[in-house]
């Protein structure tokens, strides 16, 4: 009973890691994409007028 518990744990674990890595790639896509188009230094820049401005 033990083991067939610890299987299904192993393969859940192993299912949540998978759907991390799914994740994951997305995400730093998205990244990529925000650095190349320049949407991190239009953010910072309106921070930067934003607390100026106060």
């Amino acid at each position: 009973m033990q083991d067939k518990f610890q299987t299904m744990s192993d393969q859940v674990i192993g299912r949540i890691d998978d759907m991390s890595s799914c994740i994951d790639d997305p995400e730093k896509n998205m990244a990529d994409l925000m650095t190349q188009t320049g949407v991190e230094e239009l953010e910072v820049e309106n921070k930067i007028s934003d607390t100026l401005k106060s």
